[in-house]
């Protein structure tokens, strides 16, 4: 009759273990970035506790529609704080920045001109200028929904869809992340500003803005302008074009012309405002590519984790 007893206490305390653990990992997500620069957190450390959170989600919380998009904004908090990380040290970043390639590519494209300069230079100063520069301004700022929005229809009109649809779209997230680690590039803006660029590249988005919001303008954009030098490639673009892609397969003609109409004005603007060069949307489009055709060489990892945070859930849930 004891050996029973001691068998429940044991399951016991590694289920009670195991959820003060998952709990800790996700305070640390949360509090870990914000503390990081004031005590000098690695950069490996900050990382490794942001992307704790998700995983201690699944352990946390049963299977449900609720915790799967927890789960998805759990892993953009990741995101959020990941892209970041490199400016901390901006001199140490500033060695390492790449600025003169995508000039030379895009200077080819626009046929010894950069697209950025030549839309600015035919469209700013013409008549319809400034309605265009608006139009263009609240599409880039429409970004900041668009992806998300798509997904939680496709979690409403479509729940079946929405595990593979948002995988697709962390990972697009994720694979644009570890560029901007790995080769940060300045955006075009930034480049004719240091006089990089024979040409005057203006950024249009930053005028209009502060006409737009006034004071509050400082504020708002400075909690979105967290690393200036993550462009390469742009995940504006790379996530408008995915959320078409899932829009286009989850639902029906409507959804998908909304989808495509909407990544292409969006990538018209970003190239009009000075944000992105040609090259950064053609290396966005890339990712998406690798994204959708590297599911199935990603597929048995991704089982392989799926049964282990089932094992973890079922000793939390007891």
């Amino acid at each position: 009759m004891r050996l029973p007893t001691a068998r429940k206490q044991g399951g016991l305390t590694k289920r009670t273990a195991l959820r003060l653990g998952a709990m800790g990992a996700l305070a640390a997500a949360v509090i870990v970035p914000h503390v990081r620069r004031r005590l000098r957190i690695p950069t490996a450390v900050t990382v490794a506790s942001t992307v704790s959170a998700p995983l201690a989600m699944a352990v946390l919380w049963p299977r449900s529609k609720k915790r799967d998009a927890a789960l998805f904004f759990g892993q953009m908090w990741a995101f959020a704080v990941s892209h970041e990380l490199p400016y901390d040290d901006p001199e140490k970043l500033r060695s390492r920045l790449r600025i003169e390639y995508p000039i030379w590519i895009d200077r080819w494209i626009g046929r010894g001109e950069l697209p950025n300069a030549r839309l600015q230079q035919m469209l700013n100063r013409g008549r319809y200028g400034d309605a265009l520069t608006r139009l263009s301004a609240w599409t880039h700022w429409a970004w900041f929904f668009q992806p998300y929005l798509a997904l939680i229809w496709i979690l409403l009109r479509h729940s079946d869809q929405l595990p593979r649809s948002a995988r697709q779209m962390a990972v697009t997230f994720d694979i644009g992340c570890a560029v901007y680690f790995l080769v940060p590039t300045a955006p075009p803006w930034w480049a004719a500003k240091h006089g990089y660029t024979e040409e005057e590249v203006r950024r249009v988005m930053i005028e209009f803005g502060e006409r737009t919001w006034g004071p509050a303008w400082g504020r708002i954009f400075g909690t979105l302008d967290g690393n200036p030098w993550a462009a390469m490639p742009s995940l504006h673009f790379a996530t408008s074009l995915m959320a078409a892609i899932l829009l286009t397969e989850a639902g029906g003609k409507t959804e998908a012309i909304l989808g495509w109409s909407y990544a292409g004005a969006l990538g018209f603007a970003l190239v009009y405002l000075g944000e992105h060069y040609v090259t950064d949307l053609l290396a966005g489009a890339a990712v998406v590519a690798l994204a959708r055709k590297g599911e199935p060489l990603a597929k048995p990892l991704v089982e392989l984790v799926n049964r282990r945070l089932r094992r973890l859930e079922a000793i939390a849930a007891g």
